[in-house]
């Protein structure tokens, strides 16, 4: 077994490791940082498929922005624990039977992928070899044309799925002092200013003449 081979098995025992503790830490901050460490291994993995692009994407993009901003959150939020681990024992066997089912199906498909029969064939739209291939156009041209459509999906469920998250944590505080902008946008100028006559409460103190410079 040569070196690269090692490396794979090291960095995907690492991987799985890690999304098991993602799972079942009891502090959500090390949850995330378990997370962090699948997704740099996963792109050390990438990168022994000569896949550059998308394993410096893959640290960029989610453990240097998404991974901070989940961070950011959890600690933010401050979520209790306690009262999520009510009910557990009591909903496991259900869970258990649903994730033995999924596992199942995982392996049904996957295990077909490993007996290839025949050579894979080379995509139409990666044929450049040699200095000039670029895996960073290759995969673009191939996003853009070929997978153009799950494509849009997959942006669209992401749309889907950050304004789920932002309508689960808004929280209105009963504190705050906040007008609502459809409130604003119907408010009209008659109804700012109102001028009204009212009559007088007390009477009005009678004028004296003189300045009173002759009073003792």
């Amino acid at each position: 077994m040569d070196v690269k081979t090692t490396l794979f098995y090291v960095f995907s025992a690492t991987v799985i490791l890690s999304a098991f503790r993602v799972i079942t830490a009891r502090n959500p901050v090390h949850a995330v940082l378990f997370l962090v460490l699948a997704f740099f291994q996963s792109s050390m993995i990438w990168m022994l498929l000569k896949a550059e692009f998308l394993a410096i994407s893959l640290v960029l993009v989610y453990v240097g922005a998404v991974m901070v901003l989940f961070l950011f959150v959890v600690m933010m939020l401050d979520v209790k624990t306690d009262g999520l681990r009510q009910g557990f024992w009591k909903h496991f066997p259900l869970a258990a039977i649903v994730g033995v089912f999924i596992i199942l199906e995982m392996c049904a498909v996957l295990m077909g992928g490993f007996r290839i029969t025949e050579e894979p064939r080379v995509f139409s739209a990666i044929a450049h070899t040699g200095a000039e291939a670029s895996n960073t156009r290759e995969l673009g041209q191939l996003l853009f044309t070929q997978y153009v459509y799950p494509l849009q999906i997959a942006g669209a469920l992401l749309l889907v799925a950050m304004i789920s998250a932002i309508a689960l944590t808004l929280r209105q505080r009963k504190d705050s002092k906040a007008i609502s902008p459809s409130i604003q946008v119907q408010a009209k100028s008659r109804d700012r200013l109102v001028v009204v006559k009212m009559d007088a409460t007390q009477p009005a103190l009678p004028a004296t003449s003189g300045t009173g410079e002759g009073s003792a």
